[in-house]
């Protein structure tokens, strides 16, 4: 049982468990986002280039983006990818109730007032786009396009179907919580052992889990969530965004492989715009992360 009334406890992952990390050789970049709470980021590319920021959801983190990171710093793109605090490099406070989608906000805007990130080109997928298309919904001035993949803003008006009811469950109350067999899972094309490992590796014990098992019950599902209302308003700036939005989903995930058409309607700024739903799963940045990087290089190249 967790003690709600204890202070927060802050485990941070030993460097050692992401020695043996396959193709992820970028330089670790760390920014205070409380006095409590260090966040990891990925920085490549020129400094002076447009900025491009890579969201992940639960339960991965930056190595997420590996395939996508080179390219987009090759053409010349300020290439950002933070870990969510509670996951990858980041801190990790240690009790479920230390999360809350609010909070998730909060750090994610420290980040980038921290770094002064503006004109942002943001790619997004799962939680990356719950935070992220919050965030752009009621500060769109941040935003000088959007690109999402498997990803939504619910605003407690859809009924969560059972997959999504039985992955909250199984979040919460599962003892074992593998966390690279649930990412190769969610793909079509699986990844290798060594890039599960590069998944469990944020993880030592289950005492790093909060975070990860927290996210699932964090989703607003009716009218009485918290994060109901801020997103109801964060949806109705959306329907206000004219700046460019693509939609890329991977066809082949069962939750949320549709859901593009939603946003897609709702968006002013998706008109005429090269939306696609490709071969993928869930994490398609596993599966089609060279096309999706290509895309978005084109796209902004376009647009």
């Amino acid at each position: 049982m967790w003690d709600d009334d204890a202070p927060m406890k802050v485990l941070r992952t030993p460097d050692s468990r992401f020695d043996r990390i396959p193709d992820f050789p970028f330089e670790p970049q760390y920014v205070q986002v409380t006095d409590e709470l260090r966040m990891h980021y990925i920085d490549e590319g020129p400094r002076e280039g447009p900025v491009v920021l890579l969201l992940h959801g639960e339960p991965t983190w930056s190595f997420l983006y590996r395939k996508m990171v080179p390219p987009l710093a090759a053409a010349g793109f300020r290439t950002l990818a933070p870990d969510l605090i509670g996951f990858g490099k980041s801190d990790k406070p240690t009790k479920m109730s230390d999360y809350s989608y609010a909070k998730h906000e909060e750090w994610l805007l420290a980040f980038l007032d921290a770094l002064g990130l503006e004109d942002i080109t943001m790619f997004a997928q799962d939680w990356g786009s719950l935070l992220g298309l919050r965030i752009a919904g009621l500060q769109p001035e941040r935003f000088s396009r959007v690109m999402i993949a498997n990803g939504m803003l619910p605003t407690g008006d859809m009924t969560p179907s059972k997959a999504f009811a039985a992955w909250r469950a199984f979040a919460k109350f599962t003892p074992w919580f593998p966390v690279g067999r649930i990412v190769k899972g969610a793909t079509v094309y699986g990844i290798s052992d060594s890039a599960r490992n590069a998944y469990d590796a944020p993880f030592p014990d289950a005492s790093y889990k909060a975070g990860a098992r927290a996210f699932p019950a964090l989703v607003p599902t009716d009218e009485n969530d918290p994060g109901t209302p801020r997103n109801r308003k964060a949806w109705e700036g959306l329907g206000q965004f004219e700046k460019p939005f693509l939609c890329v989903f991977g066809r082949n995930d069962p939750v949320l492989g549709s859901l593009d058409r939603l946003l897609i309607d709702h968006v002013p700024g998706a008109e005429g715009q090269p939306h696609d739903r490709i071969r993928g799963g869930h994490f398609i940045q596993e599966d089609a992360g060279g096309d999706l990087a290509k895309r978005l290089i084109d796209w902004v190249a376009g647009s």
